[in-house]
């Protein structure tokens, strides 16, 4: 019996670098989804970010199940908190800077979940989280951070790519790497080695 086909519902180049050097063959196709209005009804309804992530990334799965019959659909979001308030990707460099000034000095939490569904049946899920702290970095710092970074600052929720010169900003990590990168993904490849993707 052939491998599955599996498909990774996400315009994210680190989920794709990610399972791509594990040695995991995944289509991309990113589907459209209005997190904005998701997040907006998550506060409204008070819940938390951990539930917010979990149906952002089935609502991706869902969104491109139906495109890909029999594939194993891999939807995949991130969120962070810090003292109760959501952040999200910055829109340029001011609010990536403003966003990095409210974490300073502060810990903050990444959760990642990933969703798998196949013909529109959800077939598993795990969320993580990890916990950061950053440094209380100047602001000259800072903004030599941002100009050596450039656009790379924009692709993340929070503002920093913890792999590269992101490491600078922080001065304890606790959690999965994997976990902070986007992705639970240790737990991912063990579900999909079950089901014929990659060796057990």
């Amino acid at each position: 019996m052939s491998a599955p086909v599996l498909v990774l519902a996400s315009g994210s180049r680190t989920r794709a670098a990610m399972l791509e050097q594990a040695g995991v063959t995944a289509i991309l196709d990113k589907p459209l989804v209005d997190e904005d209005e998701v997040k907006a009804a998550g506060r409204a309804e008070g819940v938390s970010a951990d539930i917010v992530a979990e149906a952002l990334a089935e609502l991706k799965a869902q969104r491109i199940t139906r495109r890909h019959p029999g594939a194993l659909v891999v939807g995949a979001d991130q969120m962070l908190e810090c003292e109760g308030r959501w952040f999200d990707k910055p829109a340029d460099r001011a609010a990536a800077r403003a966003q990095l000034l409210d974490l300073r000095g502060k810990t903050h939490r990444l959760v990642s979940c990933a969703v798998v569904v196949r013909d529109g049946e959800r077939m598993w899920h795990q969320i993580d989280s990890a916990r950061l702290t950053m440094r209380n970095f100047s602001e000259a710092f800072l903004d030599d951070y941002l100009d050596r970074v450039g656009d790379d600052v924009l692709h993340s929720v929070g503002a920093y790519q913890l792999e590269g010169l992101g490491a600078q900003l922080f001065h304890r990590v606790e959690g999965d790497f994997f976990t902070i990168l986007g992705l639970p993904l240790l737990p991912l490849l063990g579900f999909l080695r079950v089901h014929g993707v990659g060796r057990e």
